[in-house]
């Protein structure tokens, strides 16, 4: 198999080190110039990802930002042959796949949006790992949902990168969830390490702490980014969470024990019937 990665950071330097590892021959290509270059010199890159050598990938897997993604797309297009899939691992899916599928009817290839379930706090080539993805989930964003062919192949080209299983949803679909699951969990540890306490929270903190601020060292520039392209779902999602501690906070200053135990019994309740 030939796979073509364009983006070198945690994802996908995690790709290419995935398909590496399987024995396929990776092409890539990255902003930062010395990045690709290292990956080459370590072996990960048989080749740089350019306009001579995409026509030669089965699989073109693209692990840039979403607004950079796009542009990607824009610019490489015409040098995308039908035989390629092309897929896209934004961590937002509406506007990256609005222009994905359009490129992809103008100039035959086929595209497909996706999201690989799996990451850390850190960042850049040098944190991948090519088990990054082994047993994780990959939502996937098709054309048509119901196009059985066209899953399946997507589902065996991505076999080498380790993934348990597919999910197969709508763009929509797809940032509404995200929203609540990855997007809601950052802008909350994020916030939380804003109070002043937090600076003396050593002989006092334990494994609850240590969750709930993993992911509030995160990359600004990126999340940035992607809370803007998903705003509306993650701005109601921010105000549920709001509504839900509001009632806490009401509950706890008018010392109103019954009413505080009702609404921690109601949290506890929910997460057991989720598992």
């Amino acid at each position: 198999m030939v796979v073509g990665i364009a983006g070198l950071g945690l994802i996908g330097g995690s790709l290419a080190k995935a398909y590496e590892r399987s024995g396929a021959t990776v092409y890539g290509y990255d902003g930062n110039r010395v990045v690709q270059d290292f990956a080459k010199l370590q072996g990960v890159l048989a080749g740089d990802l350019d306009e001579n050598t995409i026509g030669e990938c089965e699989l073109l897997l693209v692990a840039l930002y979403p607004e950079v993604t796009m542009e990607y797309l824009e610019r490489m297009a015409p040098y995308i042959p039908g035989t390629t899939l092309v897929m896209d691992c934004c961590g937002v899916k509406q506007e990256v796949c609005k222009v994905g599928f359009r490129l992809a009817e103008q100039y035959g290839f086929t595209f497909v949006g996706g999201h690989p379930m799996a990451g850390t706090q850190f960042s850049g080539f040098a944190n991948s790992k090519a088990d990054m993805f082994d047993g994780a989930p990959m939502v996937v964003v098709p054309p048509q949902a119901d196009d059985i062919l066209l899953l399946d192949r997507v589902k065996k080209l991505l076999t080498p990168a380790g993934f348990s299983h597919v999910t197969v949803t709508t763009a929509e679909h797809h940032d509404e969830m995200i929203a609540y699951t990855s997007q809601m969990c950052h802008v909350i540890s994020n916030a939380y390490v804003k109070s002043p306490r937090a600076q003396m929270h050593k002989g006092y903190s334990a494994g609850s702490y240590k969750d709930l601020t993993r992911v509030a060292k995160l990359n600004e520039t990126m999340w940035s980014e992607l809370f803007l392209c998903n705003a509306e779902p993650l701005a109601q999602e921010i105000d549920e969470v709001i509504k839900h501690l509001d009632e806490y906070r009401k509950a706890i200053r008018a010392g109103d024990r019954e009413e505080l135990t009702i609404l921690l019994r109601d949290g506890r309740e929910r997460k057991e019937r989720l598992g």
